[in-house]
């Protein structure tokens, strides 16, 4: 039986943190709901970016400033990176959407204190898009980093949330979001002032989806909700669609079966992907090389084919064959996007893509 990776544990606790994130926000009987998705959804945050800290082999460890090597300590365990440590090391650049979106719930996370408790439902209809976004940028990163069947749509049950369609309720809801203590709004209003239009207007900032009822005869062949996206619309349909209000907000995600190998690569087309994210050229010789240098899996003909790194590489015993994770196509873009690193991983030196003559030297030897 193959060995779990070593980053799973912090994994399954992530998943497990964001969907009783969820569980508590569409909770309609739970008095502190927005409270609690925050807080949970700020632990799962914390515990992928470490499982991804792990496998990528990146010490998140605090030292001692004073003894370089004493590690500081906290009741016996070593202290590790909080999030917002974590958030920069993973996006360093603060103007990216998805940092700017986890930036906000982590300076919101500090604020939410027992006085605030009557503001809890003010509070999740003030920021519902920005919620929305942190979960999913969260899904898109879990499953860009870990593959498609660590997907939250494989374990959640709500995924759809639908506010008011009448225009009663939507006055309502106008009035109840002014009953906002006014130092959470001045709060929310402070940091968007200290960002640019392009990362406000981004979905990864403030997720926003328009809902209408559909005036129309039952067509037998017609479902019952249809969505349309943005860009497919002609220029007359955006601008209608731009001139709603906010009438509520939808997340819908399609819910995979079990599927031997999902979310695997192949050789070929794991390479073709590192060399897509990498300004060299990167073919299947490249791939062997690396998995034989940091011994990746065992050799062709080893008596122990199963004996794989189960962070990077998985046995298929029916085929015969290996089948590669996406973090080790992911593992392979960051190390491999610099001369030093390509030649770490390869063993070779690296040439741009730009000049590398036609493929015509492409390599067609086995991953």
């Amino acid at each position: 039986m193959a060995r779990h990776p070593r980053w799973q544990p912090t994994l399954d606790a992530s998943i497990e943190e964001a969907c009783l994130a969820v569980r508590l926000y569409n909770d309609s009987a739970e008095a502190r709901a927005f409270e609690g998705f925050v807080i949970h959804m700020h632990l799962a945050w914390l515990y992928l970016l470490h499982a991804e800290f792990v496998r990528d082999d990146v010490d998140f460890r605090y030292w001692d400033p004073h003894y370089k090597k004493r590690l500081l300590r906290i009741d016996g365990e070593p202290k590790r990176w909080e999030l917002e440590r974590s958030m920069k090391e993973r996006w360093p650049i603060d103007s990216d959407p998805v940092r700017a979106n986890l930036s906000l719930f982590i300076k919101l996370r500090n604020r939410l204190e027992h006085r605030h408790a009557h503001a809890d439902n003010a509070l999740m209809l003030n920021l519902a898009g920005h919620a929305h976004a942190l979960l999913v940028n969260y899904e898109s990163e879990l499953t860009d980093q870990f593959g498609e069947n660590q997907s939250l749509a494989l374990r959640l049950r709500l995924p759809i949330f639908v506010g008011t369609f009448t225009s009663e309720g939507e006055q309502a809801l106008r009035r109840f979001r002014k009953t906002l203590p006014t130092d959470l709004r001045g709060f929310v209003t402070d940091y968007e002032s200290g960002l640019a239009d392009t990362v406000i207007n981004d979905s990864r900032y403030e997720f926003r989806l328009r809902a209408m009822v559909e005036l129309a005869p039952k067509d037998p062949d017609a479902i019952a909700m249809q969505f349309t996206r943005y860009e497919d619309m002609t220029d007359g349909e955006r601008a209608f669609a731009e001139e709603l209000g906010r009438r509520g907000q939808v997340i819908v995600r399609d819910r995979k079966q079990p599927v031997s190998g999902l979310g695997r690569l192949m050789p070929k087309p794991a390479a073709a992907e590192v060399e897509a994210g990498i300004p060299f050229v990167f073919n299947l010789n490249h791939f062997t090389a690396s998995w034989k240098r940091k011994k990746i899996r065992p050799p062709s003909g080893d008596p122990s084919p199963d004996r794989t790194n189960p962070d990077f590489c998985e046995y298929d015993e029916p085929t015969k064959s290996y089948r590669y994770t996406q973090a080790y196509v992911s593992y392979l873009v960051k190390k491999c996007s610099t001369r030093a690193g390509f030649i770490e991983i390869t063993g070779m030196e690296p040439r741009n893509r730009t000049s590398d003559p036609g493929q015509s030297d492409r390599l067609t030897s086995q991953g």
